[in-house]
């Protein structure tokens, strides 16, 4: 069998490492040919004496604008958009991922993209940039990868709207006295799903479900009053696709990332794999669903809307909160300042320019620039 060369981006991260872990299992379809990661230089050295891969690079992405941010994007394209490279896992969290995913699509590369932040920023220079390298552009994200095996087969012509699930994070029932005074551990404390830090906290303000809502938009064509959101605590069910006649399609499963992970890497196709628990509906059930509480979680509102504007919004949505998530986890700021950081953004930024990469990257830098000086974080 012609095994496939993987690059994973991102390698020491939740999702890099979740990826190696079925990337081992799979070694006579699979090869890691490229590793990189930002600071965890001991466990990458692991990595890389485990899989041997013909590329190591070590992606210090500094501060936007230093020469240690051009260096790292460099190191990610370069690992990307190599020969020996068949698919690119990209895991990187935040804006730091898109020129990655722009140079492995213009190559023609499957790109398996966790980092949901490059569509959100720049959904259509990505779009058009698979178009123009005829690469591939593949969900990682249990949610899209719930959306991609339930549409399977069908045109998005007989699509009438998905529905994505959040497990509504730690702070589901909780009151707005008890957010005000929430902390640092209990935002980490997710009830579900195991995560880096920055995608945990974006899951306990629903920002993490706004960046989805953008996410799909680009991802599968859908308007967004095609597209909603619904709290679903136990995590099983990551999406449903109803479709035009009214069948509702659901996809189910543990929450385990090694299950989109690997279809990621193998879709269309479905190979054997042992990594996940077997699925017991008894032991899972009761399945429940509950409304979005918008009034105590606005960030999810707050991206949607974004993302209707279009331009350079969702670009200084997703910086604002990039900015906001890293103060809280600081503690130089409250949890309930994360959303005001971000409205504050969005309502101080409309209206700046978003149709290329400059522009987009020029938003972007702006919002950090704003949420920083305004909340002095």
């Amino acid at each position: 069998m012609n095994r496939k060369g993987v690059a994973v981006l991102g390698s020491t991260g939740s999702i890099g490492t979740t990826a190696l872990r079925v990337l081992g299992r799979q070694r006579e379809r699979f090869r890691v040919a490229a590793l990189t990661a930002n600071k965890n230089d001991a466990l990458l050295r692991q990595q890389a004496a485990e899989f041997a891969p013909s590329f190591v690079g070590m992606a210090d992405l500094g501060n936007r604008g230093d020469d240690s941010w051009r260096r790292g994007t460099e190191c990610l394209i370069e690992a990307a958009t190599r020969d020996d490279v068949d698919i690119v896992v990209n895991a990187i969290v935040g804006a730091a991922g898109l020129d990655a995913t722009l140079a492995g699509l213009e190559s023609g590369k499957r790109v398996a993209l966790a980092n949901k932040e490059t569509l959100v920023i720049a959904g259509d220079l990505v779009n058009e940039a698979c178009a123009r390298g005829s690469g591939e552009l593949v969900p990682v994200d249990s949610e899209h990868s719930a959306i991609l095996q339930c549409i399977a087969g069908h045109p998005r012509s007989q699509v009438r709207r998905v529905v994505l699930t959040a497990s509504g994070g730690p702070f589901r029932g909780w009151s707005r006295e008890r957010l005000a005074a929430a902390t640092v551990k209990d935002a980490l404390a997710h009830p579900t799903w195991s995560m880096g830090r920055k995608v945990t906290i974006d899951s306990a303000t629903l920002a993490n479900k706004a960046l989805e809502v953008i996410e799909a938009h680009f991802l599968f064509g859908l308007p967004y009053d095609a597209i909603s959101v619904v709290v679903h605590p136990q995590s099983v069910v990551h999406s449903f696709v109803e479709f035009i006649d009214g069948s509702v399609v659901a996809q189910l499963s543990v929450p385990s990332m090694e299950l989109p992970v690997l279809y990621a890497l193998t879709h269309p196709d479905r190979v054997e794999d042992t990594g996940a628990p077997a699925f017991d509906p008894v032991a899972l059930s009761p399945l429940t669903y509950e409304p979005v509480n918008h009034e105590l979680f606005p960030a999810l509102g707050l991206g949607i809307a974004a993302g209707r504007a279009g331009g350079s919004a969702p670009a200084v949505f997703n910086a604002a909160n990039e900015v906001a998530v890293a103060a809280f986890l600081g503690e130089r700021i409250s949890f309930p300042e994360i959303p005001r950081a971000i409205s504050s953004a969005l309502a101080k930024l409309s209206g700046l320019p978003g149709k290329t990469r400059e522009e987009l990257l020029g938003a972007d830098a702006s919002a950090r620039r704003h949420v920083s000086e305004t909340f002095k974080c």
